[in-house]
């Protein structure tokens, strides 16, 4: 009697275990190495993120493994069990992801799809970061400097990959190089690097979409329009046009015009653009620098650099009214500035972004 006593009671605790501790999922895979935010990721390959496994759809990089936001991620299921995400160690920035629907406190941080960090700044249901813009904040590893935005080197260098910049100009002159692109942007390092990831991103479209409607989709080096030409010339003033009347007609990224463009911009990158302005259309670099030269430092008929724009929360349509002014914005071209506004929304979406608030102007 004794001995089947013994036997029930071991039979019971057994029983009470296993009903008290958490069953590993039945068939779980064994879990593939873990997603990266600075890897980037072709098509097929599987991570593992929050205790599942993901295959990538096509290319993606620093945008976390989630069934939102692009759907470049299919999850393949649970690996290797499940659990509460950890919470991260003093330093790490391996936070949990986002899920729309759950209840955040104060002080939550977050990745969302895009890879960029949000802090909860008051509790909330699970509202988007990117669109509640009250609830949330973007937040960055580690302190930032007060009263001045983060700057921090991106993932990889500039966020946009040459593969992307291939997608987004498909057709574009052999002129308007990627590695130019990367070579001048040396010359203004807080350019689609200021802020949080998500900021990054969205620079970096807006400067591309914007470049895109000047040159129709980088196609044109020099402006098509040439009977303008002559008209470019200010002689008021004092270092009048030595390169000729007719020699200072829009080129680049940006459209470049005016003689008094040419010596600003050249004297701003210590290049002699006055006396030499057919650099513009024969450097891809020296071009690209122009084009940044006027997006980080010029307000042109807006009221803010278009940089300024970007990293501080004003949007996509200050950007327009910085380049073009009156003559699209404010009911000046409609079709123009939804040109404008539809490139920007087509580049963040490559970029694994979102374009944010006040798009037209």
């Amino acid at each position: 009697m004794k001995r089947l006593l013994a036997l029930l009671s071991a039979v019971i605790t057994a029983l009470a275990l296993a009903l008290l501790l958490p069953a590993a999922p039945a068939g779980a895979a064994t879990c593939a190495a873990p997603w990266n935010a600075a890897t980037a990721y072709t098509g097929g390959a599987t991570v593992s993120y929050g205790g599942h496994n993901w295959n990538a759809k096509w290319w993606t990089q620093n945008e976390a493994p989630s069934t939102a936001g692009s759907g470049v991620w299919s999850d393949q299921g649970a690996c290797g069990g499940t659990g509460p995400t950890p919470t991260p160690t003093a330093g790490s920035c391996d936070y949990p992801a986002w899920v729309a629907g759950r209840t955040y406190t104060t002080g939550s941080i977050v990745r969302y799809t895009n890879g960029g960090l949000y802090r909860a700044t008051h509790d909330n249901p699970g509202y988007d970061p990117v669109i509640s813009t009250w609830y949330w904040e973007p937040y960055t590893c580690g302190p930032a400097p007060t009263g001045t935005p983060t700057t921090t080197p991106n993932p990889g260098g500039f966020p946009v990959s040459q593969a992307q910049f291939n997608q987004m100009f498909p057709n574009r002159n052999a002129f308007y190089t990627y590695q130019g692109l990367l070579d001048a942007i040396g010359a203004y390092p807080g350019f689609a690097n200021t802020g949080s990831d998500t900021v990054r991103r969205q620079e970096a479209a807006a400067f591309l979409a914007n470049v895109n409607h000047e040159t129709g989709g980088l196609v044109y080096v020099v402006e098509q329009n040439t009977a303008n030409y002559p008209h470019y010339c200010d002689t008021s003033q004092p270092y009048g046009c030595p390169a000729g009347q007719a020699a200072y007609y829009g080129r680049g990224p940006i459209q470049l015009s005016w003689n008094f463009n040419y010596k600003a911009a050249g004297d701003a990158l210590g290049i002699d653009l006055l006396h030499n302005p057919n650099l513009v259309q024969t450097d891809p670099a020296v071009a690209w620098k122009t084009a940044l030269w006027y997006w980080n430092t010029q307000t042109g008929p807006g009221t803010m650099t278009p940089h300024n724009a970007m990293v501080n929360g004003y949007g996509f349509g200050e950007t327009i009214r910085s380049i073009n002014g009156s003559l699209e914005c404010n009911g000046g071209n409609p079709a123009q500035v939804q040109s404008r506004i539809d490139a920007y929304q087509n580049f963040t979406r490559i970029l694994g972004t979102v374009p944010g608030p006040n798009l037209g102007c």
